[in-house]
């Protein structure tokens, strides 16, 4: 069973701490429980109702009328909200209350239901990294189970494995291939999967190399394949302070004229350190943007 502060309830449902404590105090909304210190908890049902509430409330529900409503009758009006495919909060509120919940059929659905609405690439940028962000915060601070995360993590990589493959093959243009990798010690590839998803939709070839690449044998990798960019996720490893080491041997390893692209929130943070010739995107849509159009 899950133990949430109210302000990790705030992170994941997107509801204010203050608005909650008023819906505790003037409708009974929630009722915390209580460690053996006296310190105040919700458990994950309580997460699941706040989020259910929180999907009617932001679609012009009152509130005094969505706690009166019969539970029958708030389940269905949640699953209508997550009939929308504009209602990209419901979906997010839904996708939590699943994860929570380990139900993985469900995560399935409405994973398939928000790309068959939107798209795969504006379900991962509208629905899916929204959601990575609003479990993140938790995650790190020991409230969200890591096998709810894992579970998660698991899930979207299968679904951005097998929309690449759907892609079918890409032929490789001269001067137009990228490198994708992500350095020794980094694990997180959930970016690192979309954008190489992201540049085979728009027709370019790439050499996806995955997690823990060494940087021996990149000189080969370079000199044969030759491409037009590389691209290095760096959000746990190495250290902030080798960053702009790093980035120094990426770049002398490139042949003239190839692009070298830094992503993560390692590389926003050290940005102001690194060495000229260093591009690193705000965020992914500033990542897709940099993707000429070739397909």
């Amino acid at each position: 069973m899950g133990q949430y502060s109210i302000s990790e309830l705030e992170q994941l449902s997107g509801v204010k701490a203050h608005t909650i404590r008023i819906w505790e105090q003037r409708y009974g909304l929630l009722q915390p429980q209580r460690t053996s210190t006296n310190i105040r908890f919700y458990d994950d049902a309580a997460l699941r109702h706040l989020l259910n509430v929180a999907t009617l409330t932001s679609r012009g529900y009152r509130i005094s009328k969505v706690v009166a409503m019969p539970l029958a009758e708030r389940t269905r009006a949640v699953l209508a909200c997550c009939d929308d495919a504009h209602d990209h909060a419901a979906r997010v509120n839904a996708l939590v209350a699943a994860m929570v919940a380990f139900d993985e059929p469900q995560l399935h659905v409405l994973f398939d239901a928000a790309t068959a609405s939107l798209g795969f690439e504006q379900m991962m940028l509208r629905v899916a990294y929204p959601l990575l962000q609003r479990i993140g915060i938790s995650w790190l601070a020991g409230s969200i189970n890591p096998a709810q995360e894992h579970l998660l993590s698991h899930l979207l990589r299968q679904k951005m494995l097998a929309a690449t493959d759907a892609l079918g093959p890409i032929m490789l243009r001269p001067g137009q291939g990228w490198v994708l990798f992500l350095p020794e010690g980094e694990l997180h590839e959930l970016a690192l999967l979309f954008m190489n998803y992201g540049l085979r939709r728009r027709g370019h070839h790439t050499l996806y190399l995955g997690q823990n690449q060494p940087l021996d044998g990149l000189q080969a990798v370079c000199e044969t394949y030759r491409p037009h960019a590389i691209v290095v996720v760096l959000t746990a490893s190495p250290v902030p302070a080798e960053v702009p080491a790093l980035a120094a041997a990426l770049l002398a390893l490139r042949p003239a004229g190839e692009l070298l692209v830094l992503y993560g929130s390692l590389a926003k943070f050290t940005a102001p350190q690194l060495p000229p010739g260093c591009t690193v995107p705000a965020d992914m849509s500033a990542f897709l943007a940099l993707i000429p159009e070739l397909a």
